[in-house]
């Protein structure tokens, strides 16, 4: 479920990006108290995402609009099949149409694509993972997409989770400088966060376990056999989490590891919107 503030403040935006001052072409044609219904037309095959976030762009440009699903988030997808039906001021549907449109699409997209590479890990201890590899401003709905997918959110933004990753520990010099920093930084300031350290190869792992404090390796580039070794080095001590180029292609190659997570962006940015419509019945 979305954060209702955080999906109102969305819906906001997005709809004063779109409408301006004004959507002009409805205002000039359709009558302000014309009622109407229009229907979600399915037209491709996939995961359905977004119904959560249609009924809320709808409710906010009319209060009284009845939103009547057939099909939820999470279910097969059919060409020719309806997800849902609305009816509502004719106004708020024409205005609510692009954005719940865009919405959907994408957001179906992203849930096919995750579906897929989480139908391949079926029988593995392995889970997929987002990143934060995202659209801005759009993240919140993108992460969403890959939950109903089948997928695991890492971490939100910046805020939520400490990744202390190759230019970190760069700068910081060196791993245990890193950590034992990050480590006196949370204490201080009494911030519950969980903390993962990203790994280049296996002297890298072999420095984490040493200086400890944290909660899950990343193993970055890592081959499959290298990953095997990393985990008999860690020992079930910390998560691990492979990640780096992987694909729906290799993805198995690397769940067979038993390593705990993989992290895939292009299950977001590779993702291809799918095809609705939105079409008008009239009453």
């Amino acid at each position: 479920m979305l954060e209702e503030s955080a999906l109102n403040a969305f819906i906001r935006s997005a709809l004063a990006e779109d409408i301006g001052s004004g959507d002009h072409s409805t205002l000039a044609s359709i009558s302000p108290t014309a009622k109407g219904k229009a229907v979600l037309k399915i037209k491709e095959d996939g995961i359905l995402a977004g119904m959560e976030v249609a009924e809320a762009i709808f409710r906010w440009l009319d209060m009284y609009t009845v939103f009547t699903p057939h099909k939820q988030d999470g279910d097969a997808m059919k060409a020719g099949e309806t997800a849902f039906e609305v009816t509502a001021a004719v106004h708020t549907l024409l205005m609510a149409e692009r954005l719940v449109l865009n919405c959907m699409q994408r957001m179906s997209g992203i849930a096919t694509l995750t579906r897929q590479y989480v139908e391949k890990l079926k029988g593995y201890h392995t889970r997929i993972l987002d990143t934060r590899k995202t659209t801005p401003n759009f993240r919140m709905l993108e992460k969403e997409a890959v939950r109903i997918g089948g997928g695991v959110n890492h971490r939100i933004g910046l805020y939520d989770m400490v990744m202390l990753k190759d230019n970190h520990i760069d700068f910081s010099g060196g791993i245990t400088a890193a950590v034992t920093k990050t480590v006196a930084y949370l204490k201080e300031r009494q911030l519950p966060l969980k903390i993962e350290v990203e790994t280049r190869n296996l002297d890298d792992v072999k420095e984490v376990l040493a200086v400890g404090q944290i909660d899950r390796i990343m193993l970055d580039n890592f081959t499959p056999a290298d990953i095997v070794k990393a985990l008999e080095l860690i020992n079930g001590r910390f998560e691990t989490e492979a990640s780096g180029g992987i694909t729906l292609d290799t993805l198995e190659t690397y769940a067979k590891t038993g390593v705990d997570y993989i992290s895939v962006g292009a299950i977001i940015h590779h993702a291809v919107s799918l095809d609705l419509s939105l079409k008008a019945i009239i009453l």
